[in-house]
Parts: C-alpha cells; sequence; structure tokens
C-alpha cells in the first residue's frame, strides 16, 4: 500500500490549505482512511477520519475547522483545513485505520505562523 500526502505549506493564522492524499496498491474503497499529524516533539495523533461510507470523526480541537472527504473512485483522500492555527502546525500524514507501518510516507509539513 502505497500512500502520498501533499499540498502542505506555509499559511498565515486564519489562513486556509487543502491536502490530498493518493493511494495505490490496495481496495481503497473498503478502508477507514484518515489524516494524522505529528507536531515536533508529540505524538502522532489521528485528526480526522472517515469510513467508506463517507462517515467522519474529528479530534476536538479541529472540528468545526477542518472537513475530511474522499474519492472512492480516484483513490484519493482530502482534508481541507480553514481557520488555522499556529498549533496547528505539523507533519501530515494520511493513513488507514488502523495504520500500516509501512504506508506513513514522507507527510507532508504544515506551517501556521505570520
Amino acid at each position: 500500500v502505497q500512500l502520498q500526502a501533499s499540498g502542505g505549506g506555509l499559511v498565515q493564522p486564519g489562513g486556509s490549505l487543502r491536502l490530498s492524499c493518493a493511494a495505490s496498491g490496495t481496495i481503497f474503497s473498503i478502508n477507514v482512511m484518515a489524516w494524522y499529524r505529528q507536531a515536533p516533539g508529540k505524538q502522532r495523533e489521528l485528526v480526522a477520519r472517515i469510513t467508506s461510507g463517507g462517515t467522519t470523526n474529528y479530534v476536538d480541537s479541529v472540528k468545526g475547522r477542518f472537513t475530511v472527504s474522499r474519492d472512492n473512485t480516484k483513490k484519493m483522500v482530502y482534508l481541507q483545513m480553514n481557520s488555522l492555527k499556529p498549533e496547528d502546525t505539523a507533519v501530515y500524514y494520511c493513513n488507514k485505520v488502523p495504520p500500516l507501518v509501512a504506508s506513513w510516507g514522507q507527510g507532508t509539513q504544515v506551517t501556521v505562523s505570520s
């Protein structure tokens, strides 16, 4: 299973970014997919998850600001991030739930700073 996250960057507080994750080599449509993030000095955390049917769940700190979505035909997962805060700064990864160790990839850096 290969998962490639992209779309990160430097954004000012209050700004928006849209992350994308391309999956290959798996029966994508049946998997629960998620976005995780790891800030410097902190453990990796699950930020948002989405089932094959589109049911979503979010960690409390991003509720109302982040939206996870997926396109099963394209094997893509997205994370729309609005009203970004400095504490959202982290490397963001996509992976299954539960995650596959071999599928973490490089992630994509999101930096929220003025």
